[in-house]
């Protein structure tokens, strides 16, 4: 190869252009090399592409540019072209004259449907009968509780004078609530406490009555329509000599008695207005020494209900007798004016209410 002349004439060609370059000679003595240094080489990550190339450029040694290179132009018709296709799955093969048979799955479908309803007839009947047993005994026990709250009555046959046998009901009373005002004596945790202080004042001639309630014994000296005429008696009873005498009142709860005829249920009905009438009367002499001709016609006009025969349960003859005898020694005192009648008819009223208690 021919070695080229010094001050030789280089032609490139940079996009159609002739461009004419000279080119030196060189020295050909050797220049001195130098260590290369080693440098590192930063990268920051918030560096744009562009930076990081000028940085990498930078930091670069020198290349020599001396020497110029020819850069072909690109063309559009030297990219290259891409299509994009759409994948289509391959067909399955389907035979024309094939037929799709529903006898399998109609059997399956009607078994399952004919499962279905009698597991529903099932769970019906069953829940339908379950509540029927429900609903019949709810329907028994409200039976039961409404025969057990209505008067339980029996059928019993009393023989009369012709040997004709007469049907008498045994009936269930509700014994009417009494309220009333007692002279009471004191209050003793045994009988014989009670009775000995009761000796001690039947000696003054003050009626007596000891009736237990709740565990105790009250001894009573007597009865009064009101508080106030029930005051009045313990005023007479102190004039007597007995000292530990004070008024109070008295309920008797309301209660059901069984083993009674009709006749007896109507008596028992009317006792509280009997007895209130009688007492009235009774406290009435008391204070006043004489009884008013209103109290005296209200007390007599009860007497005929005193009076009622068929009774024969003993607690309703007891109840009888005791009014009846308290009626006749009212009628005495409005007679003789004697208090001693009016003592002895409290005495009546306080075994009426002992006998009353103890329905």
């Amino acid at each position: 190869m021919d070695k080229p002349k010094k001050g030789q004439t280089i032609t490139i060609k940079l996009n159609g252009e002739n461009k004419k370059f000279r080119e030196e000679p060189n020295d050909h003595k050797p220049k001195p090399m130098s260590k290369p240094a080693s440098k590192v080489v930063k990268i920051k990550p918030d560096l744009t592409d562009n930076k990081v190339m000028k940085e990498t450029a930078a930091a670069k040694d020198p290349i020599d540019d001396s020497f110029d290179w020819i850069i072909p132009e690109s063309t559009d018709h030297d990219m290259e072209e891409f299509k994009i296709t759409s994948y289509q799955s391959p067909k399955k093969n389907i035979k024309k004259n094939s037929k799709i048979s529903f006898l399998t799955f109609s059997k399956t479908k009607n078994r399952k449907t004919i499962g279905a309803v009698f597991i529903s007839a099932f769970f019906a009947i069953l829940i339908g009968t379950t509540i029927g047993f429900l609903m019949l005994k709810l329907v028994i026990i409200d039976s039961d509780e409404q025969s057990n709250s209505q008067p339980q009555s029996t059928i019993v046959e009393k023989e009369t004078g012709d040997n004709e046998k007469e049907p008498v009901k045994d009936v269930s009373a509700s014994i009417p609530e009494l309220s009333t005002y007692i002279i009471q004596g004191g209050v003793f945790s045994s009988k014989e406490g009670a009775e000995e202080t009761a000796k001690e004042i039947k000696s003054k001639g003050i009626p007596y009555s000891i009736i237990e309630i709740d565990g105790k014994h009250y001894l009573l000296l007597g009865v009064g329509d009101s508080l106030e005429t029930a005051k009045v008696i313990v005023s007479k009873y102190k004039e007597d000599g007995v000292e530990d005498a004070f008024a109070k009142s008295l309920l008797i709860d309301k209660r059901n008695v069984s083993g009674m005829n009709e006749t007896e249920q109507s008596f028992i009905e009317s006792i509280p207005t009997i007895y209130q009438t009688i007492a009235t009367a009774t406290t009435s002499g008391f204070s006043s020494n004489t009884i008013s001709e209103e109290a005296f016609k209200e007390m007599n006009s009860k007497e005929e209900q005193l009076k009622k025969s068929s009774i024969e349960n003993e607690k309703i003859k007891k109840i009888q007798s005791e009014l009846l005898s308290a009626n006749e020694k009212v009628n005495a005192f409005h007679q003789s004016k004697d208090t001693k009648k009016l003592k002895e008819a409290e005495q009546h009223l306080l075994n009426f209410l002992s006998v009353y208690y103890s329905l």
